[in-house]
């Protein structure tokens, strides 16, 4: 027996993938929970693999492979995203099982041969192209920019399985390989966090995507992602509600206020205005910056409808947690929000209008006038704070 076993999930299609518990970081996106990464065996006539896994963990995929059948009698490879942590180990896998074709989008093909300078043949599949190979049929759905250019979904019409690769994934490490196995809590966090931190950006893909799918009359009894735990039954319908209310940036009466501190006067002011919100019954979340993660910001923006930003000066500069927030936020341009800024300074004050600009690119309709405190805040300054909020919540209320 091997130290890794195949997990069989339909009648014909096994995962053998990879568990990894250690991942803290992905590319900026703390992953607090590890992740998998999911590959797939389809088991007919001729075996085909969906996906393979990160570099470092051919040997598990191989010996869950190996497991159910011996790997070279693998004759297809279908690679639906060439991120590396997909394709880091295709080389080597191809190398083992010397299948007789590896399919690929358009956009794959060129991705592939880019990132390994391959010099086998990859065959290009076209979108809503059907292919059956020995006795299983597939056919294929593009997803450019779901996240990547090269993106593409594999459906597999024998057992009803959509092979759908960061499409509707999360990272979260378990050994429990379908949703209902796992705490709710965790995974609806876990993949409002995914959706937050990597698919925002492309939004309009996925409402377009959403769209989409009716349309092809795809009998899905599985959605089989390359991270995190596979959908079935009602939660199909869960996960596919919540991408397309994720892509709309549906709000509710929600405010973050996200903000860093030298002295203790900047973290004030935001309990001030927090409590300001609060009394006009708006959900706040107070994220102190020192210790928060950017990628939780961003998940609890993902269904708020307020965006607060405070700061004090730092050389001339805004602190520079702020500053590494606002960066990553606006490069994942989430929308719809009502908000300010607030900051607090010894002598110069440049935090003020640099917090202005930040807001100003990413999008938030400004209220009122932004609150700049010398130094350490008065009762009547705490007061104007709080009476800031009142304004907020007052236009997001007037908004929803």
């Amino acid at each position: 027996m091997s130290a890794f076993e195949a997990v069989k999930i339909s009648q014909n299609v096994y995962w053998v993938g990879a568990i990894d518990w250690s991942l803290r970081n992905f590319h900026g996106y703390a992953t607090t929970r590890g992740t998998t990464y999911n590959a797939y065996l389809i088991m007919g006539a001729e075996p085909i693999l969906i996906d393979t896994v990160k570099a470092p963990f051919y040997h598990e995929m191989m010996e869950r492979i190996a497991s159910v059948v011996a790997p070279e009698k693998i004759r297809y490879i279908v690679s639906n995203h060439a991120e590396l942590d997909h394709s880091g180990s295709l080389p080597q896998t191809i190398n083992a099982i010397k299948p007789e074709k590896i399919f690929a989008s358009k956009a794959g093909v060129q991705a592939l041969k880019d990132h390994f300078h391959f010099t086998d043949e990859i065959t290009e599949v076209k979108d809503g192209a059907e292919l059956i190979l020995g006795d299983m049929k597939l056919k294929f759905l593009e997803t450019k920019m779901l996240h990547w250019p090269d993106s593409m979904f594999t459906y597999c019409v024998n057992d009803k399985i959509l092979f759908s690769q960061d499409g509707f994934g999360m990272h979260l490490a378990t050994t429990d390989l379908f949703v209902e196995q796992n705490d709710f809590g965790v995974v609806s966090y876990e993949a409002a966090k995914y959706f937050a931190n990597i698919l925002l950006p492309y939004s309009s893909f996925v409402t377009r995507l959403i769209e989409k799918l009716p349309a092809l009359n795809l009998d899905l009894q599985i959605i089989a992602p390359d991270h995190g735990p596979l959908w079935r039954g009602e939660k199909i319908q869960w996960i596919m509600d919540s991408w397309k209310r994720w892509a709309k940036q549906d709000y509710y009466a929600k405010a973050v206020i996200a903000y860093d501190t030298m002295w203790g006067s900047t973290a004030t002011m935001a309990s001030a205005i927090a409590d300001g919100l609060m009394s006009e019954n708006i959900s706040v979340k107070v994220m102190n910056l020192t210790n928060t993660s950017r990628s939780d910001v961003i998940t609890e923006m993902l269904d708020a409808g307020a965006f607060l930003v405070g700061s004090p000066t730092l050389n001339q500069e805004i602190f520079p947690t702020v500053a590494d927030n606002l960066c990553y936020i606006r490069g994942l341009k989430p929308k719809n929000f009502v908000g300010q800024v607030f900051s607090s300074y010894g002598w110069g004050g440049e935090a003020q209008n640099i917090l202005t600009n930040e807001l100003q690119k990413i999008g938030v309709e400004l209220v009122g006038d932004g609150i700049k405190i010398k130094y350490v805040p008065t009762n009547e300054a705490l007061a104007r704070c709080r009476d800031l909020g009142i304004q907020v919540a007052q236009a997001l209320k007037n908004k929803i």
